[in-house]
């Protein structure tokens, strides 16, 4: 099975910085699309930012954090990353890291918890 392992989630104050990884164990140059979610308490599950896989693939971001967050990767390193600007409140959830391969499904990490205090 594939496994996507997530890191670098924490406490930080509003504006603070932190950047979240997602180390592939199969190659994520093959996939279709990757991509960063966030989940909040009594909340749906939410897109937060996309990739495609071609190099400088396009990338995609919810409105409420264009500006803030960038999604990126490694292809190297079979890792996707999400570095986390000004972060807000709001923006507390526990985030998981998704990719799509195109003949082996769908995958998610085990989530990381972010907590932006104010």
């Amino acid at each position: 099975q594939v496994q996507l392992v997530e890191s670098g989630g924490g406490l930080v104050q509003a504006g603070g910085s932190l950047r979240l990884s997602c180390a592939a164990s199969r190659s994520i140059a093959s996939s279709n699309a990757m991509g960063w979610y966030r989940q909040a308490p009594g909340k749906q599950r939410e897109l937060v930012a996309g990739i495609t896989s071609p190099s400088r693939g396009s990338t995609n971001y919810a409105d409420s954090v264009k500006g803030r967050f960038t999604i990126s990767r490694d292809n190297a390193k079979n890792t996707v990353y999400l570095q986390m600007d000004s972060l807000k409140p709001e923006d507390t959830a526990v985030y998981y890291c998704h990719v799509q391969w195109r003949l082996s499904g769908d995958y998610w990490g085990q989530g990381t918890q972010v907590t932006v205090s104010s």
